[in-house]
């Protein structure tokens, strides 16, 4: 089934009667959205809000991947009407890879919980293909909301040299794994011994090697600015240059997992974009005043 469950109106408040398509069982969606989530109830109901939002003619699946929850993320999946899936072991990439295999769709898209897209944003991808029709793959850059200074900086500087690299030699060097779309007849798999990397400098090493990569700069998503609350050093030292270069190269050489992934920013009392927290209803209530979703009729 598509996103189906979601009432929708573009670019303006919702309004009662205007129903994403259901798929068509025989050909399936054209996108699947796979959603990698660990007690993600704070951001997914704002996530599942913008996916509902979008100004997509075609109809398109959402994945929910549930990574071992222990709060209402998979409640708040459910109840938007994204499909439910798990993955009992733990790692990021082990969930990309669950999500992936689960899509019905012929372009698998992925992100994160706790982003957001503007109505556009499916749309430009589908643009982008259509620009390119051999590319296997349209990635776009990812801004922090929220964040300080040098988070607005560090993103802003990290996406300009991808895109000016991509411009002067043809080549895409880096992508954000809250924003990458690829063709799934060419997806060779996540590399699940990779904790940090795998599902963004190894995907792209794969899918460069099965053709195009294209990086559309003016389509980004927005994601939360949680793990920036470390501060720049922490982010820099610890994070940057110890568990995404330094574990990925270290996993690769020995095709194991040497070093783990980094810890998860979660919070006690994280509220979201403007979430609340509580019991499953309230929490979905927020994102439901602003785009009305009912739950699909039986049969």
């Amino acid at each position: 089934m598509g996103f189906g469950r979601i009432r929708r109106h573009p670019r303006s408040a919702p309004r009662r009667g205007s129903v994403l398509p259901r798929v068509d069982t025989h050909v399936g969606p054209r996108y699947s959205v796979v959603i990698p989530a660990f007690n993600e109830q704070a951001y997914l109901g704002a996530c599942l809000a913008s996916l509902a939002a979008q100004d997509y003619p075609g109809a398109f699946e959402v994945i929910v991947v549930d990574n071992n929850s222990t709060d209402d993320t998979a409640v708040i999946a459910a109840a938007a009407g994204a499909t439910v899936v798990v993955e009992p072991e733990q790692g990021v990439c082990q969930a990309r890879q669950r999500g992936t295999e689960a899509a019905q769709g012929e372009i698998v898209i992925s992100t994160d919980a706790d982003t957001t897209f503007t109505p556009g944003w499916l749309s430009g991808i589908d643009a982008a293909f259509a620009r390119h029709p051999g590319a296997v793959a349209v990635a776009g850059p990812c801004h922090f909301v929220g964040a300080p200074r040098w988070g607005i900086l560090y993103s802003t500087l990290l996406f300009g040299m991808v895109s000016l690299v991509n411009r002067v030699t043809g080549r895409v060097v880096y992508v954000s794994a809250t924003n990458i779309a690829f063709r799934k007849n060419v997806w060779t798999g996540y590399d699940t011994r990779l904790t940090q990397g795998g599902d963004e400098l190894d995907l792209l090493r794969r899918l460069q090697a099965a053709g195009e990569v294209v990086f559309d700069s003016t389509n980004p998503t927005r994601t939360s600015s949680r793990r920036l609350d470390e501060g720049l050093l922490y982010n820099v030292a610890v994070t940057f240059f110890y568990y995404y270069l330094f574990g990925y190269a270290l996993n690769r050489t020995f095709r194991r997992p040497v070093l783990g992934t980094a810890p998860a920013f979660r919070r006690s009392g994280d509220r979201g974009p403007g979430m609340v927290t509580g019991p499953p209803a309230r929490s979905w209530r927020v994102a439901r005043a602003a785009f009305l979703i009912e739950d699909q009729p039986p049969g």
